[in-house]
């Protein structure tokens, strides 16, 4: 015979579901794409063979996807070592770089 549980033990228990559930088996926004069969195919072998889940894998394309074609953060991100390093911003130094990353296929 299993003990009663007071009111209270219940909404912690409720609560404790409520947060796993919110949660989700991974964090994060899930959203649902069409993407033609032979990508899927592709993507389904690479997380195979990367031992990784297929979310995993869609995050990590989309993350250096994005990367790639926001070269202005990547300039942002150097501007800021060189000032913490001390350095001023030098408009050519950073034109220059700009016009190379677009140039670079990452």
């Amino acid at each position: 015979m299993r003990p009663e549980r007071t009111q209270s033990q219940y909404f912690r228990l409720l609560e404790s579901l409520a947060e796993r559930h919110r949660c989700g088996y991974t964090p994060g926004m899930k959203t649902a794409v069409s993407i033609p069969d032979d990508i899927f195919e592709g993507a389904e072998q690479l997380a195979r063979k990367t031992k990784r889940s297929r979310s995993r894998l869609f995050s990590d394309a989309l993350k250096e996807y994005l990367a790639r074609h926001t070269p202005d953060s990547v300039t942002e991100a150097m501007d800021k070592a060189c000032a913490q390093l001390g350095e001023g911003k030098d408009e050519f130094v950073s034109s220059t770089t700009r016009l190379i990353l677009k140039r670079t296929e990452w």
